[in-house]
């Protein structure tokens, strides 16, 4: 009888300690979408993607360059934009590896800039690309082809040692937020921005960026396209690669770059769009679509690349779901929550 006293009270221990350690890492692991929005996209993909049939792969080239909206209002495309800060090849092996595991995109856009990247880069923005994807094979791989120095593994399985020193920063607001439900800081991806700050030429231009000095593309990037190229025959899902229609002095696109990047999508017999060869067909003005002097797309010109890509995409097998009820009022929703965040500025 004793015995099965202490196996009982260790296993209440050992519950409790388990709940004080859950809750002290989400309450101390930083979870304000106000706060830190690029942070949250990828639990917002985790947590909702499942049936869409387009999914976007990449960096802010991604998730702020075609707006998933428009894709659903013009063509019918059912799109989720899985992007993040700085996202690395890598990292978009994990996050497609957990799309194939959780749905069946027939279409996959990777976003081509990336490609530059050979090493690790940044925790931050590892952070904001591994802490939300769930245990698994492929996330672990990820961290480990991510981590920078001073970094651990075990940080990024147990958050809470990477976050134990928030204590004494901590506001109501981060308790308060436990118990609400999550806030979508996206539209299935997208992130709006809806400022104005003009490139004073109006077009791409990358004068002022610093000299090129490493021109050959990543050489693990150029390893995990091709894992990701594989992944996607695996599945029979259709590989596109894409270059934003943005290019400045901060985030230059060389033309060392641009033709390395037309090989690699030959050899790997991978379709590779370059928006900024289409500038003018999709419309855009940098005096009025940017907002940030060019280096990133506002709204307006998200809408503008959106319309111009929903074709490509159609020609890739993208179907039109507007004859899917269920999904018709879903976009219906996250179209009118889309159209009221623009109006506060429009």
């Amino acid at each position: 009888m004793k015995k099965i006293r202490v196996i009982v009270a260790a296993c209440v221990f050992i519950l409790l300690l388990g709940l004080l350690l859950s809750l002290g890492q989400a309450l101390l692991v930083p979870h304000d979408p106000l706060a830190n929005p690029e942070a949250a996209l990828i639990g917002e993909f985790v947590d909702a993607f499942a049936e869409e049939d387009v999914i976007f792969l990449g960096d802010c080239e991604i998730y702020e360059s075609i707006s998933t909206v428009t894709l659903w209002k013009e063509y019918g495309i059912n799109a989720y934009a899985c992007g993040s800060p700085q996202q690395l090849l890598w990292h978009s092996y994990a996050m497609l590896q957990h799309a194939f595991a959780v749905g069946q995109p027939s279409v996959v856009v990777l976003g081509a800039y990336a490609l530059r990247y050979s090493e690790p880069q940044n925790e931050a923005y590892n952070r904001m690309a591994l802490d939300g994807l769930p245990l698994s094979r492929a996330k672990l791989s990820a961290v480990s082809a991510s981590m920078t120095q001073g970094e651990s593994l075990l940080s990024y399985l147990f958050p809470l040692l990477r976050y134990h020193d928030r204590w004494d920063t901590l506001t109501w607001r981060d308790v308060t937020l436990l118990a609400e439900p999550p806030m979508a800081v996206s539209y299935q991806g997208y992130l709006m921005q809806t400022g104005v700050l003009p490139d004073e030429n109006g077009r791409p231009d990358h004068e002022g960026a610093l000299p090129l000095t490493e021109p050959a593309l990543g050489e693990r990037a150029v390893d995990y396209l091709e894992k990701i190229a594989l992944l996607c025959r695996e599945n029979g899902a259709q590989l596109i690669l894409l270059k934003a229609p943005t290019d400045s002095w901060a985030y230059p696109w060389y033309e060392e770059w641009e033709a390395q990047t037309e090989a690699l999508a030959a050899r790997l017999e991978i379709p590779y769009y370059n928006l900024l060869e289409a500038f003018d067909e999709i419309g855009l003005d940098y005096s009025a679509d940017t907002y940030d002097g060019g280096m990133h797309l506002n709204v307006h010109g998200a809408e503008k690349t959106a319309h111009y890509f929903g074709e490509i995409l159609q020609q890739y097998g993208a179907p039109d779901r507007r004859d899917d009820g269920r999904l018709l009022d879903e976009w219906k929703g996250w179209t009118e929550r889309y159209e009221h965040e623009k109006e506060q500025v429009d």
